[in-house]
């Protein structure tokens, strides 16, 4: 419930991986939010967010893997921030070689129908302001910081 407003958090779907990788619903919501206790159970702690309806539609697209067909903005919070093992490969599990966990800190994603729209933004995460995760795929969309890194 920390991953988003307690407005939010208050009304929404409280749900987690068991250890066989099976979401469990650990509480029934009423305001069409979903909330996972850790969304990428691969990285070490805990990377809890918050997702509208449009973006349950795009974690089911993403776990099939699938191309997300996406009607309108999708909002979903991270407040808790998260540990991505990267910001181009969607499906990476861990970091390349070498490399380290990415850090963001807290933020608001945001999806739109055609990731096209995001192009403006860059995908460069380190600058402290909004870029794009994932940018070219069809999994693109829009990582907003809400508080410095």
């Amino acid at each position: 419930m920390s991953a988003a407003p307690p407005a939010i958090a208050s009304g929404a779907t409280i749900m987690d991986f068991d250890a066989s990788g099976k979401l469990v619903e650990l509480r029934a919501g009423t305001n069409g939010w979903l909330c996972l206790a850790d969304d990428s159970p691969a990285a070490p702690g805990d990377s809890p967010d918050c997702v509208d309806q449009r973006w349950q539609q795009w974690f089911d697209a993403y776990e099939k893997r699938e191309v997300p067909n996406i009607s309108g903005v999708g909002m979903a919070y991270m407040l808790q921030g998260s540990l991505t093992a990267s910001n181009t490969d969607p499906f990476a599990e861990t970091p390349p070689d070498g490399a380290a966990w990415i850090v963001d800190g807290p933020h608001v994603m945001v999806i739109v129908p055609n990731p096209a729209m995001l192009d403006a933004f860059p995908a460069d995460h380190s600058t402290g302001g909004p870029y794009v995760m994932y940018k070219g795929t069809p999994y693109a969309h829009l990582m907003v910081p809400v508080s410095p890194r």
